[in-house]
């Protein structure tokens, strides 16, 4: 048995309005799980049920093999982590850290000794006197998770961890976020709509939509091989082209769209003349002045609409015979390479018969 046992768990608040819909997951001890998916998906819904703070209209929680369901919040060995942080601002952040461990009644000596392995696990031993205020916010974020972590919870959730914070310190601490949830070993169930967010802190990720999950895997897989055409969309940059499947051998397939002919290599077990859709990373394209050696498959005659300079990559925005649009990210490798594209510019983009994802659905 899983660790944590999610057992087709429905929330209905009546209405119609059904907020989960039948999940069910196993989460392992020790994972770093998160469930990632755009606002109103349920997913912050889910995360409540898990604390205690909604009841489950149908289904089974299972922690280590309890059933959670007669566990009110503060008898759940569980602590949650908001995203407001909700630090008490009248209080040092030694104090805001031992709160919870006094309020449980715990021998003094005990207290400050886990107070003070927790100022050591998230580096703020020199803060410890200070109140929330004279805090950054990747510092009142770190508080929030020692205070989190100090009373040894079974379980730790995540509600946007980092949705405080601006674009380039929550870049800066998502690898020490991990570092530390993966140092105390803690299970962790984290919700997020930030894709990044998810693939650089999680273990595995649940995509979910309308209440429902429509896929469940590593990062790497989520991206790579997205099972639908939502999440091909939501994870990353992607070009969909709509075609129809005109060659389906063992070892390689061909798809006809409007602008190019796509040569997969693989097969689908599919029937010629079904329609599918080809997913394409912007990442996986190449963008040349000159024609490649193959024209007849995955290859485009292109020009240039639109281009951004994102210092470490350029993307172009490109316009193919049809109207359609295509995406192109460059990685930008030389300081005086090749003069870049102009908007106006024809060039050909083309790829190999491994770049591309195949959808049925």
């Amino acid at each position: 048995m899983a660790f944590l046992e999610i057992d087709q768990v429905v929330k209905d608040f009546g209405g119609g309005a059904v907020a989960v819909a039948g999940v069910s997951l196993a989460i392992e001890r020790g994972e770093i799980f998160a469930l990632l998916g755009s606002s109103g998906c349920g997913k912050t819904t889910l995360l409540r049920m898990l604390a205690g703070f909604e009841t489950p209209t149908g289904g089974r929680i299972l922690l280590d093999g309890q059933d959670l369901a007669a566990l009110p919040p503060h008898l759940r060995p569980i602590n949650m982590m908001f995203q407001s942080y909700a630090l008490f601002p009248h209080l040092t952040v030694r104090d805001n850290i031992a709160f919870g461990l006094k309020r449980e009644g715990r021998p003094r000596a005990e207290v400050a000794e886990r107070v003070e392995a927790m100022l050591e696990l998230v580096q703020l031993k020199p803060y410890a006197g200070r109140k929330p205020h004279q805090l950054s916010g990747g510092q009142q974020q770190r508080v929030a998770l020692a205070r989190s972590l100090a009373k040894r919870p079974s379980l730790l959730l995540l509600d946007e961890p980092l949705g405080a914070l601006d674009k380039k310190l929550r870049e800066e601490t998502q690898i020490e976020l991990a570092r530390i949830i993966r140092e105390v070993g803690v299970t962790c169930v984290m919700v997020t709509h930030d894709q990044e967010e998810a693939m650089t802190l999680a273990s595995r990720i649940a995509v979910m939509s309308e209440g429902r999950l429509l896929q469940v895997g590593a990062p790497r897989e989520i991206y790579e091989m997205p099972a639908t055409r939502f999440v091909a969309d939501f994870i990353g940059n992607v070009n969909l082209m709509e075609g129809t499947l005109e060659v389906d051998e063992p070892d390689h397939i061909v798809v006809g769209c409007a602008d190019v002919k796509h040569r997969v290599g693989h097969g689908i077990s599919g029937s010629c003349g079904q329609p599918v859709a080809i997913a394409l990373r912007p990442e996986k394209i190449q963008l040349t002045r000159a024609a490649p050696a193959d024209t007849q498959f995955n290859a485009a005659r292109v020009r240039v609409q639109e281009r951004a300079y994102f210092g470490a990559y350029t993307v172009y925005h490109l316009r193919l015979a049809s109207g359609a649009r295509l995406k192109v990210s460059l990685a930008n490798t030389e300081r005086h390479g090749e003069a870049p594209l102009a908007i106006g510019d024809e060039a050909w983009a083309h790829w190999s018969d491994l770049a591309q994802i195949v959808l049925t659905q």
